[in-house]
């Protein structure tokens, strides 16, 4: 099997206002208003829905992972909620921030410890992640952009850090 398959995760086309929406968390004033807010907001979504359900995916049309890795500074558990992208057999994560100056904090605990767990819904895998190389990143980039057009525009506002983007891997029994 794979790690997409694993966890039942796939995208579905979205719909006209789900594709506005997703404009809109694209734009700058969109990107910044939903990185503070999102995470709070799909905390809520979730535990009222018994982890069914997120706000990307009910207004946006975007599944969404639940990403559990190791703090580099504090050795706690931190989950983030993320768009992962289906890239061959396994999926990508893309370090992009809402297109923040920011590297988010989840990147840099992937660099320092790799062993993390992916969830979706009511499935969970444990994964290792790794960056990826220089053909990896135009090919989930290029695949990012056909999923999301907000991948590009926040692409085009990193300008003072490196984007990192990782391809998971399922761990060692």
């Amino acid at each position: 099997m794979s790690i997409p398959a694993d966890l039942s995760y796939r995208f579905r086309p979205a719909n006209p206002v789900q594709r506005a929406l997703q404009a809109l968390v694209a734009s700058r004033p969109g990107a910044w208003v939903f990185s503070r807010t999102l995470p709070h907001l799909d905390s809520v979504v979730q535990r009222l829905s018994g982890g069914r359900h997120t706000v990307p995916g009910l207004l946006a049309g975007l599944p969404v992972v639940q990403l559990t890795t190791t703090g580099r500074r504090s050795g706690q558990r931190r989950t983030t909620h993320l768009i992962a992208i289906p890239y061959d057999d396994t999926l990508a994560l893309l370090g992009t921030n809402f297109g923040q100056p920011d590297t988010p904090a989840w990147a840099l605990n992937l660099e320092a410890q790799p062993h993390a767990t992916l969830a979706y819904r009511d499935a969970e895998v444990p994964v290792v992640a790794r960056l990826a190389d220089a053909q990896e990143m135009e090919q989930v980039l290029r695949r990012s952009e056909e999923l999301y057009v907000g991948y590009r525009r926040y692409q085009s506002r990193i300008t003072h850090r490196r984007l990192r983007v990782f391809v998971l891997e399922p761990a060692a029994s």
